[in-house]
């Protein structure tokens, strides 16, 4: 069983925005239904529960607008004992219901549109397992990236190894840095031509992806390490790449 020595996710990150919870269902329901055309292991989940036996049995998928508004709406947050504090947005996670280390969480938050956290959609991928090789690779996550685009419509997104991020900068944020699948929308610019082996793709008339490289990026490939941050340097020069910050 392939054991990864870098651990990989993805994220999607935009700064305030007003969403009711019948918002963030719709939003979640068009994600679950990208990702399933993605790959195996992200057609079916669960609503979190005290176990994954447990979990099975409250699939999400076909996605439950009813559901998926409920759970968004009982995530408000709020201080405990407390009414929901609307500018605060919602939080709601789950998972595909697989083994420890197997497994595929995502974690949203979404409708704050006070700035005081910022609004998210965070996907951690597995590290083990007979089917991570396949999911863990460039043109799977580029999908995966591509789907959250569309859905969420976020001001950046990565799909990258923390190790690689740490690596970027001492303090890398959401929106400052180049991983391995990174989104930036149209509205922040248009995306230079960047040296092979990057690879600039199209996402609908929205955006662009920029795939890094081929091959699995590892922080350990001081190549890989050095092309993230001179591509950075690229797109920052061109005024396309900055932190995801309150508008």
């Amino acid at each position: 069983m392939e054991t990864f020595a870098d651990e990989y996710y993805v994220g999607a990150y935009w700064g305030p925005r007003k969403e009711s919870p019948e918002d963030c269902a719709r939003r979640t329901a068009e994600l679950l239904t990208l990702l399933s055309a993605c790959d195996p292991l992200l057609a079916h989940w669960y609503k979190p529960a005290r176990s994954r036996k447990d979990a099975r049995k409250q699939p999400l998928m076909p996605s439950d607008l009813a559901m998926l508004t409920e759970s968004f709406r009982r995530g408000a947050n709020r201080e405990k004992g407390g009414p929901a504090i609307e500018q605060l947005g919602f939080t709601f996670w789950f998972g595909n219901g697989g083994a420890r280390g197997e497994d595929v969480d995502l974690r949203i938050t979404c409708g704050d549109c006070g700035g005081a956290t910022p609004n998210s959609c965070v996907m951690t991928l597995p590290s083990i397992g007979a089917n991570t090789e396949q999911l863990i690779t460039a043109p799977v996550l580029a999908r995966v990236v591509r789907s959250m685009a569309l859905a969420w419509e976020p001001d950046w997104a990565t799909a990258t190894s923390w190790e690689h991020r740490a690596a970027m900068a001492e303090t890398p944020t959401a929106g400052g840095f180049v991983g391995w699948v990174t989104y930036l929308p149209r509205r922040r610019g248009i995306v230079p031509p960047l040296p092979a082996p990057v690879r600039i793709e199209p996402v609908e008339n929205r955006g662009a992806l920029i795939v890094l490289t081929p091959e699995r990026l590892t922080a350990s490939n001081p190549e890989h390490v050095e092309r993230g941050k001179r591509v950075g340097e690229l797109l920052a020069r061109s005024g396309v790449l900055e932190p995801v910050i309150a508008r």
